[in-house]
C-alpha cells in the first residue's frame, strides 16, 4: 500500500497527549485505542493527524477540506454524547464523498438498535435469547411467558454501559427497579431478555463482501465470588483490580464442542450479513452446555486497542497489529457507497 494521509477522527477528549508514550497509564487510559491505532499509522509509514468531535461536524469537515485525506479512521462511536447517532457521521462521510474505515451507514443504524438488532435476527432465524423492550418512561408489561432470570440492559448504550451483577434479576419486583435504573442512568429505553447460562464468546469478523471471521474469543470468568454471575459488567471488561480479584481473563476459546468453531464461523457471518455490517465487527454471543449458540448483540466499529479481544483473536489467525489496522484501511478504501457506483 502506497503511504496514505489519514485523518483519525475520535470523541472529544481521546486524542492522545503528546507526553503518551513516556506515560505509565497508557493500559488504563480512556486514549489506548488511538495511541494503538497511531502507532500502527507510524510503523505502517502513514502520515496522519487526529481531530476530536464532539458535536460540530463542521470542525470535522474543515478537517477534511484542509488535510485532503486519503482515508478518514473513524474511531468514533457517538455524537453529543449519544451513542446511536454515530451512524449519521459515516453517512456525512458519505455525503462529503469522503472513505472511511469501519461499517456502513445502515449496518450501523440496524445494529445500534439492539431491539431492532434481534428483530432481524428472529426474523432470520438466529438464535437470541426471547426479549421484549421497555421505552424510556414506561413501566414495564411483563409477559405472561417470561423465563427467570433475565438480564435488563440499555437498549442504546455500549460498553456495558449500566451493566452490574445486579442488572440479573428473578421476579417481577426486581425487574421494574432494574427498568427504572436503566431509564434514570441512560436517559434510553430498557432491554429486558432471557439471561442464557453459558461461556462468553466474542467472533469477529472483517470484510465487505469477502469476510474473514477470526477464532472465538473467550472471557474466562475463573473465580467469581459466591452469588455473583459471570456476566461482562461493566466492571468485568473495564476495571482491572475487579479483573483481578475475579480471575475474570480474556483468551483464545479452549475445549469447544465438536463442530462448534465452525458453527460459530457461520453463524457470524450469518449475523454480519442480516445486519448490512461491513468492515468489521465483533459479535458478543453465548455457549450454552447443550451447544446453542445465542448472538447477544453486534459491535460494528469495536474496540480496535492491542491485546483487547478483537485484535488478540485476529492475532491468532495471522493478523498481526499492524497488519490488522493495514487490512481495515484497505477495507475502507476498497468499500463502494452510493456515490462510488
Amino acid at each position: 500500500m502506497k503511504q496514505l494521509r489519514v485523518l483519525v477522527v475520535t470523541a472529544k477528549g481521546l486524542k492522545p497527549p503528546e507526553d503518551a508514550s513516556e506515560r505509565d497509564d497508557i493500559q488504563n487510559s480512556s486514549w489506548k485505542m488511538e495511541y494503538d491505532v497511531s502507532g500502527a499509522l507510524t510503523r505502517l509509514g502513514h502520515e496522519f493527524e487526529i481531530v476530536e468531535v464532539y458535536d460540530d461536524l463542521g470542525s470535522l469537515k474543515k478537517s477534511i477540506v484542509d488535510y485532503a485525506p486519503d482515508i478518514v479512521f473513524n474511531l468514533l462511536q457517538e455524537f453529543h454524547g449519544v451513542a446511536v447517532y454515530d451512524h449519521h457521521i459515516a453517512a456525512y462521510l458519505e455525503l462529503l464523498r469522503q472513505p472511511y474505515t469501519g461499517c456502513n451507514p445502515r449496518g450501523l443504524m440496524l445494529s445500534r438498535d439492539k431491539v431492532l438488532a434481534k428483530k432481524l435476527m428472529c426474523y432470520h432465524r438466529i438464535p437470541t435469547p426471547d426479549f421484549f423492550f421497555v421505552p424510556f418512561g414506561k413501566q414495564p408489561r411483563i409477559p405472561k411467558k417470561l423465563r427467570y432470570p433475565v438480564l435488563v440492559k440499555s437498549a442504546i448504550e455500549e460498553a456495558s454501559t449500566g451493566l452490574s451483577q445486579r442488572s440479573v434479576v428473578y421476579d417481577a419486583e426486581k425487574l421494574k427497579e432494574r427498568v427504572e435504573f436503566i431509564h434514570e442512568h441512560t436517559g434510553g429505553g430498557a432491554l429486558v431478555e432471557e439471561y442464557i447460562d453459558g461461556r462468553e464468546l466474542y467472533l469477529g469478523v472483517l470484510g465487505n463482501t469477502r469476510l474473514d471471521s477470526v477464532p472465538p474469543w473467550e472471557t474466562v470468568f475463573a473465580d467469581m465470588a459466591d452469588g455473583s454471575m459471570p456476566i461482562a459488567t461493566h466492571q468485568a471488561k473495564w476495571n482491572e483490580s475487579y479483573r483481578e480479584q475475579n480471575d475474570i481473563r480474556s483468551e483464545l476459546a479452549k475445549s469447544l464442542p465438536e463442530g462448534v468453531s465452525k458453527r460459530c464461523e457461520t453463524l457470524a457471518k450469518k449475523i454480519y450479513r442480516t445486519l448490512f455490517l461491513t468492515g468489521y465487527a465483533r459479535l458478543d454471543c453465548r455457549l450454552r452446555e447443550d451447544g446453542t449458540l445465542f448472538c447477544l448483540e453486534a459491535n460494528p466499529n469495536c474496540d480496535l486497542s492491542l491485546y483487547d479481544e478483537f485484535a488478540s483473536a485476529g492475532e491468532v489467525l495471522g493478523y498481526g497489529y499492524d497488519r490488522l489496522v493495514h487490512k481495515i484501511l484497505t477495507l475502507g478504501l476498497s468499500y463502494e457507497p452510493a456515490w462510488k457506483q
